[in-house]
This record gives C-alpha cells, structure tokens and sequence, in this order.
C-alpha cells in the first residue's frame, strides 16, 4: 500500500520552478499511506510523488521504477501477485533489477501497450510516464481495491491516491458536488438497482474507472479509456455439474487467499463471527503468523458475531483479539471530523468508525502489521443477500425483488410508463421498459450483480481502502478475485436457487474445512441484528454532545442554507436519541457528513500525519467467553448508563400491560396497539418483574418483589428502555 501523486503540464512545456513545492504538498498529504519513504521525480512534463509502505523488497522495491532506457517510469500502489509468472512469458526473459512485484509492469506495458494488463493479478492502481510518446497512463485492477484520481484543469492535469492530495493544487475546484451527493442511489438508499458511474462527490475530480486502462496525450490533453476486463454476464446453460463448480469456487478462493498471503511484513486478519472472514483464515494456515482482530461492541455482542469470531479463532489456532468499544466509547465532534475527511465520502458511518479502530488498536499492538486480510467482497457475488431481499422465503422471491429494483431503475428513465404498474395487476411486462443487461431475456439477476459491482467500488473498496490507509496498513480482498466472480457468474440459471440462494455454493465448498456451526450460520451483519440499537445509541449520543454542536456546526454551513431542512433534523436527532431503535442514524449521518464536507473541502484540515488521536482502544481478553459474559455486557452495552439499584421503574403513561384471562399470555400494548408479546412461561422473570413495577418502588425493591435477579432482566430492561416503554428515574 502507497500513496502515488503527480502534475502533468499539457500542451509541451515543462513544469514550472514550483512543480516541486506542488509535488512536496501532494506527498505530505499522502504520507499516511507511505510513511517508510518519500520520493518526488520531475521528468519534462510529469512530476511524480510516491510515498511507500514496504510489504515487498524492503530495501530493493523503491519507486519511480523505470524501463532501462528511462524512457518509461512507473509508480503503483498494490502488489501484483502472479509476478513471477508474467516474468517467465516475457520475450526475452529480461533480468530483473529489484525483487519488486511491481517491476514487471514496465516490461509488460513495453511489449503489450494498453493490453498491458490482461493477465494481471493483484490489487493495484498504477501511474505510467511513457517519455518516448508523451503519455500518461492511470490504470486499476478490476474491482477497483486500489483508488486512483485525477483532475483536469487548463493545461494540467493532477492525480493522487486522495482526493484531498488533488485539492493540494489550487487550481482544482474546492467544491463539493451536492448533485452527486443528494442523488445518488447509496446516499438516498431509493429500493433500485443502479448501475450507474460511480462519483468521487467532489465537483471536477474524476475517479479511474476500475478495470480501465486511461490514457492522457500530453501534447493535446486528449484522453482515451481502454477497458481490460469486463465483469461476466452472460451465464447460459451447461453440462457442468453442482460437484464442479463447487470445487473450482474452492480452488479459486484457496488460489487467492494463499496470494493475498504474498508480504514480507507482517500479516493480520479482521475475523467476524461469520463464514467469509473464517474461510480466509482456514486457507490461510500457511501463514507462520496470523493475529486476528474482533470488533466487540453491544451490537456484536447481542447478535452473537464477536463470540462466534472467539470460537472460530480457537479453532484456526489464532490469537484472536477482542477489540472492546464501551457503551461510553462515542465519538467526538472533531474525531469524527477527522475520519470523515479521511475517508472523503459521505457514506462514512458506525461501520467506518469501528474498522479504522481496529486498525489502530491493531497497527498499536502489533507495530509490524503492515496487510490486514478482510471477508469483505463475498456476499455481492455469490448470494449472500439473497435471503435478506427475498424476505428469507425463496431463490423465487429473491429474484422478484430484484426484477422490481430492476424495473424501478428503468422507470426513472420512463417514468410516464410507472401507471402500468400501479395498478393491482400489472399489464405490462419488464421487457417493456427494455432489457437492462442486454440479453434475449429479461435476468434480473444479471442486473442485481451490475448494481453491487458498482457498489463494491463506491461504497466497499473505498472505505476498505481509507480505514487501513490511515493507519499504515493495506487491506487485502482474498473474495474480489476475478477467478472466484467468474466462477460465480458462470452458474447457470437453473442451478442458482441451489447454489447461490444464502450462499449455499460458499457453504459446500467451506464443508469439511470448518466446522458445521461456522458453515451453517446464518448471515448477520456486522453490529446490525438484535443489537444494533446499541451501536445506533452511540452515534446518535455523538450528535447530541456539548448541546448537539456537531450537528449545529453542519447546520451552521453556507451549503446547508436553503438545502437541508434544519429543523426537521434537528428534530430527528433528538427522537434518535431517545428511540435509537428507531434505525434512521445512518441517514441522518449522511445529511450531516454532506454538510462537513462541504466546510472541510473549502478549507481543508491539516494533512493525516498532523493529526492528534485519541486514546486506543483496549482489548477484552477472553479466556472462556462464557465465564467473562457478565462483564462484557455491563462494558460494551451498558457502560455508564447501567442500571442503579436506586433507580425507580415506571412504565411509560401510554403504555399498558394486558394478560389474557388464563394469563398464558400477556401484551405490552402503546397508544392502544399491541405491540409486545410475553410467554408467561418462557419470559416467566421478565412477566413477574414487569408486573411488580408500581412506579414508586426502586429497582431493587421490584427485583425482590419479583423474585427476579437483576442478570437475568439487565437486557431485556436496558431494551424496554431504548424502545421507550419504560423509564428509569434516577434516585
């Protein structure tokens, strides 16, 4: 992982006297990226800035690399990991000067042009300086891991890793794009597939399309784009059996893990309680050394995923480290600042935060770490939403979903067509609104993986990319592998209900190689499940802080004046704050992140390196999980806000509790609808604590009336609270 840079002047003269301080500003702003060297070369035209962190030939692997005649530099970001490979075809076999996987880029691009990259396997984002024919060449790998910007001004053009490395040059427009930030389909989440360009959210800047080849003339300017790969839709019916496109998901992963494993640093691991980040680590043996981080806060604690990471752990034979946000761990207004300007997307939210952590405490207790392994890319390709859009029914009811998102995204190009499915029955079909993929056929399925494809390099990569960065680390993708998606995207239609519905095609080719509990687990995300209100009370405590300043400041933003509704949020802020439950932060957040970034890309913090950090997170260790879950409770979901003995109970004034006449079962109705069902029988302790509440009584005194202890109620309590069913009045 590096932090590549550079100018180009456009139309024949050479950089000016300044070039250099221009480029110096660049590097500064990518120093995080590359914190073991910095090196600036101006060569005519183009300068290059190139900031390095060493996972590959520490000493040897430096950068501007260069063809032996000079005429071609290049500088990269990534690794490429069949290297060795594509230095056996080479005509010639030309000797190698450095142990860098990188090198052998030159002698492709020498031999083979803009096809350069066709057999390349890795993760990367590259800047070529072709002297000889005054070109610039940007290029990325196919899913667009590694980022790669530019910007186009007159007579220049500017590249960084970062955007905020771009806005080092004053003569790049410092505005943020509201357009792209208020439309776009992951901003709003509008219910369709989009299949649109992904947006850099800043006006002027263009991203390097991932699997794209750029070229810039710099005597004209002209620029031209060469697409290498194209992701594969067009899966058609085969002799091939369930047996062997199984084994070759299997091979293919195993294939890619055992690359992604390809450093002279050291390696990490982020395990989560589910079977992506397990497999990683099961094809990951070969590795003499392999700690693995566990984001553990009420969220992962109530839906099961950090114990489950615990236990998968112990099986791998990995230290496995539990990385403890309390309750009380909620962020500041200029820490969140921070990372949002890190990050450079609106979409910055609960999971960014909690994946940058990790990466701190990991980079803290292990100095060396310099690549962390993720699970991330997985569900796009092989199903692992389907159960979450098709409403856990069927492959069928999946795919009707889809081909109504599909149809969605048509009609915003239609919309006079929308009537014909308004009605209760709809008398058009979805050819109507025309073939979105392209085929014979209407495949909505086909459409579905377009969309997630764009979103692995808006939304996925991107972050991936920030949070490691930001620490000195790169993220590896072991699941966004070409292999693997074309292996995926082979199955054919008629085998896709038993393959990729809940990821069944993952499961069986995971069979035997973990254990059954880890196969089998159902899909959960991240912190979201039953505790996600936990995470959502975090962040909503984060924007009411010091009387609801971060949320003020946004507010305060020339942007936001006439644009955002102040007071309606200000009005959603304080509801999320006592229903956090309610599950609207996210969106909230983004208004607010919009708002930030438009002050900040106006006049831009310090650089990352400058910056003061807070104090890192400390980790749980966990012998038993079982023997230290009361601890972890009061910790990670209680914090301060832990219930006192003294404090007194009361059921909210429109809130009633109702039991049937043979008081098997009794209701917890509000405003007048039912909207809690208790089992006398199964919920017994909870039943009798909540009918000994009388509203006068402190809690310790309703806990012996009940003869219930205060465990056995704490989360169920804490959840009434949330919910706002029942109060607590401090004694």
């Amino acid at each position: 992982m590096c932090g590549l840079g550079g100018i180009a002047r456009i139309g024949g003269a050479g950089l000016g006297a300044d070039a250099e301080v221009l480029l110096r500003a660049i590097a500064t702003r990518l120093e995080h990226r590359g914190p073991d060297g910095t090196t600036i070369e101006v060569a005519g035209e183009v300068g290059l800035a190139f900031t390095r962190l060493s996972s590959v030939d520490a000493v040897g692997g430096g950068q501007p690399l260069t063809s032996e005649d000079g005429s071609i530099l290049l500088i990269a970001n990534g690794e490429i990991y069949n290297h060795h490979e594509l230095e056996a075809g080479l005509p010639g076999r030309p000797r190698m000067r450095t142990d860098s996987d990188c090198e052998v880029l030159v002698h492709l691009y020498r031999e083979h042009g803009h096809r350069f990259l066709d057999h390349v396997r890795g993760i990367y984002a590259i800047v070529i300086w072709d002297r000889s024919r005054r070109r610039l060449v940007f290029a990325r790998d196919r899913f667009g891991i590694k980022p790669l910007y530019f910007a186009r001004t007159p007579g220049k053009v500017t590249f960084a890793s970062e955007i905020k490395a771009i806005l080092a040059d004053p003569d790049v427009p410092h505005e943020l794009d509201w357009h792209a930030c208020l439309h776009d389909q992951m901003m709003t989440g509008a219910p369709f597939l989009d299949d649109a360009p992904p947006v850099t959210w800043f006006r002027g800047i263009e991203s390097v399309p991932a699997a794209t080849v750029v070229g810039v003339d710099v005597a004209s300017g002209r620029v031209e784009r060469h697409r290498y790969w194209t992701l594969p839709t067009a899966a058609s019916e085969t002799e091939v059996s369930d047996a062997e496109l199984v084994g070759g998901y299997r091979d293919a992963l195993r294939a890619s893990v055992e690359e992604s494993g390809m450093s002279d640093a050291e390696i990490g691991l982020f395990l989560s309680g589910g079977i992506d980040s397990a497999a990683v680590g099961a094809f990951s043996r070969s590795l003499p050394e392999l700690h693995t981080f566990t984001a553990l806060n009420g969220g992962t604690f109530a839906n099961d995923d950090a114990e489950r990471a615990h236990r998968t752990a112990r099986f791998l034979e990995r230290p496995n480290h539990q990385v403890l946000f309390e309750a009380d761990r909620v962020p500041g207004g200029d820490e969140w600042k921070r990372l949002l300007w890190l990050l450079e997307t609106p979409l910055c939210g609960p999971e960014q935060f909690y994946k940058y952590e990790l990466h701190r405490f990991a980079k803290a207790l292990r100095p060396n770490i310099k690549v962390m392994l993720l699970g991330q890319g997985s569900d796009e390709f092989n199903g692992g939403y389907s159960v979450e859009l098709g409403g856990e029914e069927s492959w069928e009811s999946f795919t009707a979903r889809v081909g109504a998102m599909a149809r969605d995204r048509a009609l915003l190009e239609q919309p006079r067509l929308s009537a014909w499915w308004d009605q209760q029955f709809a008398l058009l079909t979805d050819d109507a609104v025309g073939r979105r993929n392209g085929g014979d056929a209407f495949d909505p399925y086909l459409d579905y993986i377009v969309s997630r494809y764009r979103q692995i390099e808006q939304y996925n990569c991107w972050h991936e990319d920030r949070t490691a960065a930001g620490n000195g680390i790169e993220a590896r993708v072991p699941f966004l592998d070409q292999r693997i998606v074309e292996v995926t995207a082979s199955v054919p239609p008629s085998k896709r209900a038993r393959l990729l519905w809940d990821k069944q095609m993952l499961r069986a080719a995971l069979d035997g190689v973990l254990p059954a509990d880890v196969v089998a687990r159902p899909k959960a995300m991240f912190f979201y499940g039953a505790g996600v209100r936990h995470v959502y009370r975090t962040f909503a405590q984060m924007l009411a802080q010091d009387d609801y300043a971060l949320l003020e400041e946004a507010l305060s933003t020339p942007a936001a004046d006439g644009v955002v509704d102040a007071g309606n949020a200000r009005a959603m802020a304080e509801h999320l704050l006592e229903h956090p439950a309610a599950g609207q932060i996210e969106y909230l957040l983004r208004i607010v992140n919009v708002c930030l970034l438009d002050a900040a890309v106006r006049n831009p913090p310090p650089p990352p390196v400058e910056w003061a950090q807070e104090q890192v997170p400390v980790e749980l260790e966990v012998g038993d999980w079982g023997a230290g879950t009361g601890e972890t409770v009061r910790r990670a979901i209680f914090g301060s806000s832990e219930p006192s003995l003294r404090d007194v109970p009361r059921l909210k004034d429109n809130v009633l509790l109702v039991g049937e006449v043979d008081r098997s079962t009794w209701y917890l109705a509000v405003d007048g609808q039912i909207q809690y069902v208790i089992s006398a029988t199964v919920d017994a302790g909870w039943l009798d604590f909540l009918r000994s509440i009388d509203g006068r009584r402190d809690l310790a005194a309703v806990l012996d009336s009940s003869g219930a202890s205060l465990p056995e109620v704490e989360p169920l309590l804490h959840e009434a609270v949330d919910v706002g069913v029942l109060e607590l009045t401090r004694a």
